[in-house]
């Protein structure tokens, strides 16, 4: 093809002065900034040039729309995509309850309106009302975790990571850590014990085998350089068959003897034990506490339903000693994970008021009966949405905890599949990821797939609307 009415289609593009003035563009003056709205012009003027250039054939060519109006139509939608937050409000349809991808557990209530009280104003956050001194930040939750747990102190940082990091640091570096070859985990990210025991300055001892470890193996390892005997609990994983572990109350009656202490790295915390209604056998941070564990690590964003944090609780003095490292002052918590860790912790005082009040409990907790009515509600509702253009069915399936807990648990739900008679389920699914408030299921085979466990109050009305928009102009114009 000639170079000449490609060269033709080029100077056809719209100067970016002539888009802003264009009334779909102009429209927008009051609500972004210019330089937005020139960015967005820019980048859609590059784009035509892009398509122009790499364009097969002129009736190619031809398709590329050049008039003034269909130019700043793509501007003005380029301009408000731009100007959206890019930490936005999705829906949870996957059915993954802590879901670390969407950000994990959903706040209560409660912590919620904690965060906007002192997001809002100034804070006692280190300040002593009583005393007038300086006060310690630590405190505001500290007795909190003491009357839940048992445990005789406690400490808060950003994430468990940190957590076991900070404990290592202070409590065995330079020295060794005994710990099983069947615990050294990975967690997400590709971090691994073994690699945060490095950079503690602690050196691993492994013991044992992949699938079977005996007491006898523990006391092997002892030495007079060994500092504590750590147990990881495998939360996001599970050996089976051919096994054997050593008990909590066992390995430290192991590290009494020979005066260590035992840290248990519980990874994702539970304060409430539900194995009696069928969700898993996750141990609770009060078991670890009972046992005898000198110290205790745990996440306060997973089973525990709160904000993203690393919780320590433990013997005083060993806290203590955690506390006054310097690492500690690099991964402390600030006013807000303080916050809404106190609103959710004062809910765990009472069990039913945890089971009520924190989202993530509650949704494991569901019932199946709840969740076929639901499943049958948003079916209906879907259905009006998708006329012939879309099959809309209830089928069984299992929903699943996520955020590295529970792993080998199954909770039985009832689905609501969307199988397109006109397009793809994946471009179906892109649609709806693209929306205003963007929907997520799973796809599986020639579906797409809706788990009601993980959709909050007003969640059944965000996924009709954003099924209208899928199929209508916006989801055409959005994804192509």
């Amino acid at each position: 093809m000639a170079s000449s009415p490609r060269q033709q289609y080029l100077r056809r593009i719209p100067a970016v002065s002539a888009l802003l003035e264009a009334p779909a563009v102009r429209d927008l003056a009051g609500r972004l900034p210019r330089t937005v709205l020139a960015a967005a012009a820019a980048g859609v003027a590059e784009t035509l040039r892009r398509e122009i250039l790499a364009a097969p054939d002129e009736a190619a060519l031809a398709g590329i729309a050049l008039d003034l109006d269909a130019v700043a139509g793509r501007v003005r939608r380029r301009a408000l995509a731009q100007a959206e937050p890019r930490l936005r409000r999705v829906v949870n349809a996957t059915g993954i309850i802590v879901h670390t991808n969407l950000g994990r557990s959903v706040l209560s209530p409660a912590a919620v309106d904690a965060l906007v009280r002192v997001a809002t104003a100034y804070t006692n956050l280190e300040f002593d009302l009583e005393s007038g001194e300086r006060g310690e930040r630590h405190e505001h939750v500290a007795d909190l975790l003491r009357r839940i747990t048992g445990a005789e102190a406690a400490l808060v940082v950003n994430n468990n990571a940190a957590a076991v990091l900070l404990v290592l640091s202070a409590l065995a570096r330079g020295r060794e850590v005994v710990v099983s070859r069947g615990q050294l985990v990975e967690i997400g990210g590709a971090f691994r014990i073994p690699e945060v025991l490095a950079q503690s300055g602690a050196t691993l001892v492994e013991v044992g085998t992949t699938n079977k470890t005996r007491l006898a193996d523990y006391e092997a390892a002892v030495t007079e350089r060994t500092a504590l005997l750590l147990r990881v609990h495998t939360s996001n994983y599970r050996i089976v068959g051919f096994t054997e572990t050593v008990s909590l109350p066992d390995l430290v009656a192991l590290g009494e003897a020979r005066g260590l202490p035992v840290v248990d790295d519980l990874g994702s915390g539970f304060f409430v034990d539900l194995a009696a209604g069928g969700v898993g056998d996750e141990p609770t941070v009060q078991q670890s506490v009972a046992a005898g564990a000198a110290v205790v690590t745990f996440s306060g964003d997973k089973l525990l339903g709160g904000p993203q944090a690393g919780i320590i609780v433990g013997r005083a003095e060993l806290v203590d000693r955690i506390r006054r490292h310097p690492l500690a002052r690099a991964v402390r918590v600030d006013k807000f994970t303080l916050a809404a860790l106190e609103a959710t912790l004062q809910l765990y005082l009472e069990a039913a008021s945890a089971l009520a009040e924190v989202p993530t409990l509650r949704l494991l907790t569901l019932t199946e009966a709840a969740l076929a009515a639901r499943a049958r509600r948003l079916a209906r509702r879907l259905r009006r949405v998708a006329a012939d253009r879309v099959a809309v069915a209830t089928e069984p399936g299992v929903s699943q905890v996520g955020g590295g807990a529970l792993p080998t648990a199954e909770l039985p739900t009832r689905l609501v599949s969307l199988r397109p008679r006109d397009m793809s389920v994946s471009r179906l699914a892109a649609r709806l990821r693209a929306g205003p408030v963007p929907v997520l299921g799973r796809v599986h085979r020639d579906a797409l797939l809706l788990d009601p466990r993980t959709l909050l109050p007003g969640d059944d009305a965000r996924v009709a609307e954003a099924l209208a928009w899928a199929l209508g102009e916006g989801g055409r114009e959005r994804v192509q």
